[in-house]
């Protein structure tokens, strides 16, 4: 079972490196094989459906398609943490927002570059580009909870969030 689902961008070269540093880190198991795909995934995912003459919807609903969302979606599913190592495009972003919703922890990890803010980050249970921060956050979870799965959301604006 893992702590931590990753998120993230195919493009971000930097996710295995955030990936080892969260393990070492925290000391919890931390998902991100959906990185394994390659950079190039999505284009490729496009230009295959598109030769075939589907449609945006209609690729969506293929069967590989079908597959890769299951396979994402069942770890997002299983993991009571999820950060978001920037920069990530609208599929992160997503997964992350679905991941709050769902009452667990989800942080940004932001990625340096600070030419773009964005006020509803707020959803967030934290935003840092400090990794050693991020990591001090998760473990203080460890500590409130014996099971990590039953965590529900807090945040480190001072305040609690309510369900």
């Amino acid at each position: 079972m893992y702590d931590i689902y990753l998120a993230g961008s195919l493009r971000n070269p930097d996710i295995m490196e955030i990936h080892k540093l969260l393990e070492k880190e925290t000391g919890l198991r931390v998902f991100s094989d959906w990185y394994s795909a390659g950079p190039e995934a999505d284009d490729h995912w496009k230009m295959y459906y598109q030769s075939k003459g589907l449609t945006y919807r209609q690729a969506l609903q293929a069967p590989a398609s079908r597959n890769v969302y299951e396979f994402d979606k069942y770890y997002i599913d299983q993991c009571p943490i999820m950060v978001l190592a920037l920069p990530a495009g609208k599929s992160g972003h997503l997964e992350l927002g679905y991941h709050l919703g769902q009452d667990k922890m989800g942080y940004i990890l932001l990625d340096g570059t600070t030419d773009r803010w964005d006020v509803m980050y707020q959803f967030a249970n934290g935003v840092t580009a400090d990794i050693e921060e991020l990591a001090r956050w998760i473990k203080q979870l460890k500590g409130h909870s014996c099971d990590l799965h039953d965590l529900r959301s807090r945040n480190h604006y001072g305040q609690t969030l309510q369900a």
